[in-house]
This record gives C-alpha cells, sequence and structure tokens, in this order.
C-alpha cells in the first residue's frame, strides 16, 4: 500500500500542475523531497509561511492562468485564511489552486498533542471557507480519478480546491542528490552546550518541533526537572514574541528564546518587534541548520541569509554568530552579560536521532514553568 511520489508527481504534471510552493510537512516529506528533487529550481519555491504560499501561486496564476499547487502541514491552515478569503476566493479575484494538506492529528490516530484539535476540525475548516476537497485515495488506480475531479472543480468555478492526505499515504522516496553542510555540531549538541551555561534563575523559550525534544531529553537526563522552559511545542514562528512578552514582564531574570532558522524566517517582521521594546533581558539565539529539519529537512533560506545582519538593522543591541563548541560556550558567556536585545546566531548541521522522545503533559509544564517565573 502507498503512494510512490514520484508516480503522484507525474500525475500531477500531466495534468498542467508545474509550479509548487509551500511549508514542508512530515506526513508530506516523502512528496516534498521529490518536488525539490524535480521539478525546475523557479518552479519550487519554499515559502516563509503558507499564506506566503498562497500569494505566490497567486501570483504564479495571475502570469500563466495556469493551476498551481500549495502543499502544507494543516497546522499552517489559520496562515492561509486571510489570503484565501481575501484574494483567492471567487467572490474576490476568483483564483484557482489546489491545495496539498497533510492531516496531522485525525480523529483515532494517535498524535502530538499540539495536532489533536487542528485534525478535528480540518475537515470543518474547509467546509467553512467553502473549500471543494477529497481525502486523498491509498491506491494509484484511484488518484487519477481524484486529480480529474479537483483540477475540474478548480477550473470551472476559478477558485481553490484541497487534497487532504493522510499519515503514511506516500511510500519513501530516495532523492537523487543528497545535499550536506560543512558543519560539526548538531543542534542537539548546541543546545547541551547552551544550558550547561545557563543559571537556576534564567529562562528558556524554546521553538516548535526538535529543538524542544532535545531541550526536553536534556533537561531529563540532567534530572533538573523542566520547569525553567517553556516548550513552543506547536505554533512555528511565534517562540520569538512568547520569550519577548515574558522578558518585558520579568526585568530582572534573563530570557533565553531558542529560536531556529525556519522559525524565524516564518515570521521575521518579529525581529523588528523585539528590537523596538529594548528588553536588556532578552537572548535570542538561532540554530540554524538550513533545513526544517522537524518535518523531514528541506531546506530554508537559513544559509543565504545574514540574521545577525537582519537582526543588527531591527535594532538588536549585540549581534554574535557561532559554529563550534568553543564558540558557543564563549559566546554564551558573552550574551549573559551584555545588553540585550541581543543574538546569538549557531550554525550547526542539518539530522536529529530518531528516538526523540515528547513532552509528556503541556499543561503541566505551563503550570510549573508560571510558578518558576513566579518566584
Amino acid at each position: 500500500m502507498g503512494i510512490p511520489p514520484l508516480e503522484f508527481y507525474s500525475a500531477l504534471t500531466d495534468n498542467g500542475i508545474d509550479f509548487f510552493a509551500g511549508v514542508p510537512d512530515s506526513l508530506l516529506k516523502e512528496f516534498c523531497s521529490c518536488v525539490d528533487d524535480r521539478a525546475a529550481e523557479q518552479k519550487h519555491i519554499i515559502a516563509a509561511n503558507e499564506g506566503n504560499a498562497i500569494a505566490l501561486a497567486a501570483g504564479y496564476h495571475l502570469a500563466t492562468n495556469k493551476i498551481p499547487l500549495v502543499y502544507m502541514q494543516n497546522a499552517g491552515f489559520g496562515n492561509i485564511v486571510n489570503p484565501i478569503l481575501s484574494l483567492c476566493d471567487p467572490s474576490v479575484y476568483a483564483i484557482p489552486m489546489l491545495i496539498v494538506i497533510g492531516w496531522r492529528g485525525e480523529p483515532e490516530i494517535k498524535d502530538a498533542p499540539q495536532h489533536v484539535k487542528q485534525g478535528k476540525v480540518t475537515l470543518k475548516l474547509l467546509d467553512t471557507l467553502d473549500i471543494p476537497y477529497r481525502i486523498m485515495p491509498d491506491t494509484n488506480s484511484e488518484i487519477k480519478g481524484c486529480l480529474d475531479y479537483l483540477i475540474k472543480i478548480a477550473s470551472e468555478k476559478n477558485a481553490p480546491v484541497a487534497l487532504v492526505v493522510k499519515k503514511n499515504t506516500f511510500k519513501e522516496y530516495n532523492p537523487e542528490q543528497k545535499k550536506d553542510t560543512p558543519f560539526e555540531l548538531t543542534r542537539e549538541e548546541s543546545i547541551k552546550l547552551i544550558v550547561d551555561k545557563l543559571n537556576s534563575r534564567d529562562i528558556v523559550v524554546s521553538t516548535t518541533g526538535k529543538a524542544s525534544r532535545e531541550l526536553y531529553e536534556y533537561r531529563e537526563q540532567l534530572e533538573q526537572g523542566h520547569n525553567k522552559d517553556f516548550l513552543v511545542v506547536g505554533s512555528m514562528g511565534h517562540c520569538s514574541q512568547i520569550a519577548l512578552a515574558i522578558a518585558l514582564e520579568k526585568p530582572s531574570r534573563q530570557v533565553f528564546c531558542l529560536d531556529g532558522d525556519g522559525s524565524v524566517i516564518m515570521h521575521m517582521g518579529s525581529l523588528a518587534i523585539i528590537g523596538s521594546q529594548k528588553a536588556s533581558n532578552f537572548k535570542h539565539v538561532i540554530i540554524n541548520n538550513g533545513s526544517h529539519d522537524s518535518v523531514g529537512g528541506q531546506p530554508t533560506v537559513g544559509f543565504s541569509v545574514s540574521f545577525v545582519n537582519i537582526a543588527k538593522a531591527c535594532g538588536y543591541k549585540r549581534c554574535l554568530e557561532a559554529s563550534t563548541a568553543s564558540d558557543i560556550s564563549e559566546r554564551i558567556e558573552i550574551l549573559r552579560t551584555t545588553e540585550g536585545p541581543a543574538l546569538l546566531e549557531i550554525k550547526v548541521k542539518s539530522g536529529s536521532r530518531i528516538d526523540l522522545s515528547r513532552p509528556k503533559s503541556l499543561k503541566e509544564n505551563k503550570d510549573s514553568f508560571m510558578e518558576f517565573l513566579s518566584k
């Protein structure tokens, strides 16, 4: 059982779909890898966020009168509501596109807690937005009819349509070219070096995905408990604003935001807000591995931009870089003593352990964290 990603990709191109934009998802990772491997560079754009992907697709349609494809995890559905309703809807500009959605938290399928509610309401949200959809079949013989149906609706109604993809729909895809980075440390190793430099009063807010899971596991290993950390397991791109608000309310405490390149890129305007608020205790650590590591390792533009220069332009007081163990240890010490907002960008290689555990209780984490903040 399962669909070979290349066969699905070929079915799409046979239907005239040759432009792809989106934000990678773990359920779609094999398909995303296939698209990245096969599509021309300017025909596949891994977007900053899901709303941007919808806008890219709209621009492509305006320029070509063809139907584009947008892919995403259902957790990113909220980012598309505005451009879908105010730009693409048949009552506005009537822009057709095929949206492929990874169905995390599908009812009766075990998943992480942050996906459960989104999974329950995914189909209801599509109904509410009047987006025709089909759940993707898991056999090749049914794919053609499903695509024909959706593309016909998109063409006739000039409207977005959706294909909802369940867990394990796609078979494994092995890309022809594997990409590597020159950096010596993993994200997990850098997180350990950071934690080792923190003191008992320091506050940590960590970004969604494997970074929070690695932080959680290291605290377990050290038997330190988890009350010092707020693990932002969902809400990708928002950890820095959570950390900023805490820093503003707790000016006598050091607040370390452990962020990722994909997370920062998703809502880069947050850096301007951080710079404008001038929280002297806000310390922003961006662990940059140039990839969406938590959902399959698809590339970001993290190595093509300078987070240091962007942060400087946004008003950060000091910005540092590191890529080795000694650099990280030294510069975390500098970060501790310098006036914020301050930033440390750490460049690491992509990849992670496959046996990472997940936090046991998010509500307990919140309660113990709030108690730690109150002391």
